[in-house]
């Protein structure tokens, strides 16, 4: 990465989206600001924590995100471009079932917790014999609302928010929408990696620091996020090739669970895995794929889980 013009300090940080906060830097476009980032628990757990510290979750701490900052000469109506330009490195993570959260949180009511070891960068070790490919992302990147008051970070919304995207990884332009002067830009909630839909309701959620390039689009409205990526979607992961479990409901949601149930079924009659566990990697590594929508009155959905993850 190239040096930053700014740095942000994780201090800086807030729980709501909210356009009256105070920004903690302002910045002209074209420069790079490099942000400090703490793990969506809002530091709540640590590489000593245990399953009782998941249970005692604070969860008006959870998914701070560090800002805002003001983009000088971003008006309502405009379209504002954050070029991902690379992470800082990673020490330590963590995954979590966390009680009443999560896909298939009727199934899963005892929390669950692995702590990872990121220090070899490339590949974290979720089980002996079972390595994740590490790649970077925000989870949760946005603007201000232009409605006012305080707003959950929880749910993703027309500003961005709490999307966990995995394919907002370095090189990646994302385009947001500007509702309110200046932008008031926000990033947090990183992740070493996921799997397509976050089942179990976390990744490999790790503090970590991420450094951003802004440009404005004048008077190019969008209504929704978008995004560019520098190349294929997923890179590294197909080698091997991927064992798939479907689901079909007139129901998407249903489809959906049932596709990850069967996967856990999956996992846990050929690998030897804990449902929780089997529940957990699903989270990180397996890609939900909407299949069919056309054929009603039923979906079908697709669980595709990466065989490269098996050594």
């Amino acid at each position: 990465m190239k040096k930053p013009n700014h740095t942000i300090h994780s201090h800086c940080h807030h729980n709501v989206w909210d356009n009256s906060l105070e920004p903690a830097l302002s910045v002209s476009p074209g420069k790079s600001v490099y942000f400090e980032v703490i793990d969506s628990s809002g530091g709540q757990l640590s590489p000593s924590s245990d399953v009782s510290d998941v249970r005692n979750l604070d969860f008006s701490k959870v998914n701070p995100v560090t800002g805002p900052v003001y983009i000088e000469g971003a008006k309502q109506g405009d379209t504002l471009e954050v070029e991902i330009e690379g992470f800082g490195p990673q020490s330590w993570g963590w995954t979590a079932i966390i009680p009443g959260f999560g896909l298939l949180s009727e199934e899963f009511a005892d929390p669950y917790l692995k702590i990872w070891d990121l220090k070899k960068n490339t590949h974290a070790e979720f089980l002996p014999g079972i390595e994740i490919p590490v790649n970077p992302f925000p989870g949760t990147i946005g603007t201000a609302l232009h409605e006012p008051g305080e707003h959950s970070v929880v749910p993703p919304r027309q500003n961005g928010g709490n999307m966990d995207i995995r394919h907002l990884t370095k090189g990646t332009k994302l385009y947001l929408p500007v509702w309110v002067d200046g932008a008031l830009f926000s990033v947090g909630d990183t992740h070493a990696a996921q799997g397509d839909g976050e089942v179990c309701g976390t990744a490999i959620e790790a503090p970590m620091d991420i450094q951003l390039k802004f440009k404005v689009h004048k008077g190019k409205q969008i209504k929704e996020p978008q995004f560019v990526t520098p190349g294929p979607l997923t890179q590294g992961n197909g080698e091997k090739g991927y064992y798939v479990t479907t689901g079909f409901s007139p129901d998407l949601m249903e489809a959906t669970k049932k596709s990850i149930s069967y996967m856990i079924e999956h996992l846990i009659s050929q690998y030897g895995l804990s449902d929780q566990e089997a529940y957990a990697l699903c989270s990180v590594a397996v890609d939900l794929k909407i299949s069919e929508v056309v054929d009603v009155p039923n979906y079908l959905v697709s669980a595709c889980l990466p065989l490269n993850i098996f050594k």
